[in-house]
């Protein structure tokens, strides 16, 4: 049954019992708001939103990118901590409200990064390591090698590939000195970023996680609900290191011994692009949205079925709700937005993110130039842990405009790249794409992505859609909403029509196709 719907309906016939958050609202009460914890791979953010699904503050702060080596990518677990907390309570200073006026608390998380932490002292044994963190692409090129590759894409949905959790907290087992013994004994704990937040919000009540976030560590089997235990043992990481496995709408525990937070409810947990999937609204199969923020996500809901990819595209666990477990198909980009921000910081070209849009428009076209932005190698369809960031069609009369055009083009080929390969899979149309993130707000950007797709652009009045997301299935798990998601900020901003001939869409992409498969296998 249509879940949004359901939800109303359940909603609309319970009786009143004058102290839940939906009778305290009915009686004109102060639970006013959700507060949405946003964090994400380059900061921490913090939303909190009204009955309507509307902002009513944002609070965001960066925090170190740490690069020990070529091809790594670390964090600092406190500063993760620090800095959300930081931004929680600048989101609740920014609308002048108290605990009391905040019904729960959603959780959305950059995925895939993993935290390895003491169980008594709460002390992380390791920095944590990132998603796009690449140096235990070797392992898993000789687990493919030796013929682990079906199982695990029929257990788990995913590909072998070092993007995923569980080749991670195996490296920190085998290399941090010290650390298998005391795994193996009990004393520590992994986790997501998820899993870690929840552990420090609660004073390490509660090592949990949810579904969604399980379905990204390559060691959860998505149809038994589990973690697999044979993939643990491939793995060697011992089962009591585990997170408790619960659903992403229901109430974890409530924030202990941090103040101005005291008390709140933790509601709801979902991976952040499975939560902006939720966010989009997009609850019924065949829906497709696309994140654009560090990397690109599309994810495509394929309702209660797990659909197997032919071409290279991931099986995931959107979310789980009660005892209801929905699927979605999912092709991820590593380098999207974090183009922009290379340009920024790397190269110089411009002093703020959004002033990329002009620089590319000072241009009329790409100047027959073609920027692979594979930094940390290729995602899906591809999956070349080897690639390299490559540029292509290079002149003497190449300038700063041409580069940032292509750096922004090369995002939509991407994303063009993942729709092909989603619409073989599910053998379904994709009639418009609803799009999010921070560089969906760049309109020649997302004029260029509809060129490229040949189908509408949808982008929704509130663009915060990871954020909005975790605010619904916290929401739902606190019955905040007398009438179901889909009543709450469902006005679209704009939609943008394709206008490129489609002969020409093709030769654009006829050569991105040259320009990538040249970056291929560059790196030893």
């Amino acid at each position: 049954m249509h879940l949004a719907w359901e939800v109303g309906q359940r909603l609309r016939k319970r009786a009143f019992c004058g102290n839940c958050v939906s009778c305290l609202w009915f009686k004109g009460e102060i639970v006013k708001y959700l507060l949405a914890l946003d964090q994400g791979t380059t900061s921490s953010r913090a939303l909190l939103f009204d009955r309507e699904g509307k902002i009513c503050s944002l609070a965001q702060r960066e925090f170190d990118q740490l690069f020990p080596q070529p091809g790594w990518v670390e964090h600092n677990p406190a500063q993760i901590f620090s800095s959300q907390i930081a931004v929680a309570r600048e989101a609740l200073t920014q609308a002048d409200a108290r605990p009391r006026d905040v019904a729960a608390i959603g959780i959305a998380n950059q995925r895939e990064t993993t935290i390895v932490w003491d169980r008594d002292s709460g002390e992380p044994v390791y920095n944590a390591i990132v998603w796009q963190d690449r140096r235990t692409a070797d392992f898993c090129e000789r687990l493919r090698s030796e013929g682990h590759g079906p199982l695990i894409q029929q257990r788990t949905g995913l590909l072998i590939d070092s993007y995923f959790s569980a080749s991670k907290v195996s490296w920190i087992l085998q290399n941090v000195p010290g650390v298998r013994g005391r795994a193996e004994a009990g004393k520590l704990a992994f986790g997501t970023v998820d899993s870690w937040l929840l552990w420090k919000l609660t004073g390490g009540r509660v090592h949990a996680t949810d579904a969604s976030n399980a379905s990204r560590t390559m060691l959860f089997n998505i149809h038994t609900g589990d973690w697999d235990r044979e993939l643990l043992d491939l793995f060697q990481v011992p089962l009591s290191m585990m997170p408790a496995v619960r659903g992403s709408s229901g109430v974890y525990g409530e924030v202990t011994g941090i103040k101005e937070l005291e008390t709140i409810s933790l509601a709801g947990v979902g991976g952040d692009q499975q939560a902006a999937l939720f966010g989009q609204r997009c609850i019924r199969p065949g829906l497709t949205k696309n994140t654009y923020g560090t990397g690109c996500f599309m994810l495509q809901n394929t309702g209660t079925r797990a659909v197997p990819s032919s071409n290279r595209l991931l099986t995931t666990v959107a979310w789980k709700i009660k005892e209801t477990t929905e699927y979605a198909l999912e092709g991820s980009v590593f380098v999207g937005g974090a183009v922009v921000q290379w340009l920024r910081d790397g190269l110089g070209l411009v002093r703020k993110s959004e002033d990329i849009e002009a620089l590319a428009q000072s241009v009329p076209d790409n100047g027959g130039v073609y920027f692979v932005p594979a930094f940390v190698g290729l995602g899906a369809p591809h999956w070349d842990s080897y690639a390299r960031g490559s540029m292509f069609g290079l002149t003497r009369g190449t300038n700063a405009g041409h580069l940032a055009r292509a750096a922004l083009e090369s995002i939509a080929y991407q994303v063009a790249d993942l729709l092909d390969a989603m619409r073989l899979d599910s053998a379904a149309s994709v009639p418009e794409l609803r799009v999010d993130g921070g560089a969906a707000a760049n309109n020649s950007l997302m004029q260029f992505q509809s060129d490229i797709l040949g189908v509408p652009v949808i982008r929704p009045a509130v663009t915060e859609t990871t954020a909005l997301g975790a605010a619904y299935l916290a929401g739902l798990a606190v019955d905040f909403w007398k009438d179901g998601i889909e009543d709450s900020a469902a006005a679209n901003e704009r939609r943008f029509e394709p206008k490129m001939p489609a002969s020409q869409a093709r030769s654009l992409r006829n050569r991105w196709n040259e320009a990538v498969s040249r970056s291929k296998n560059w790196a030893e």
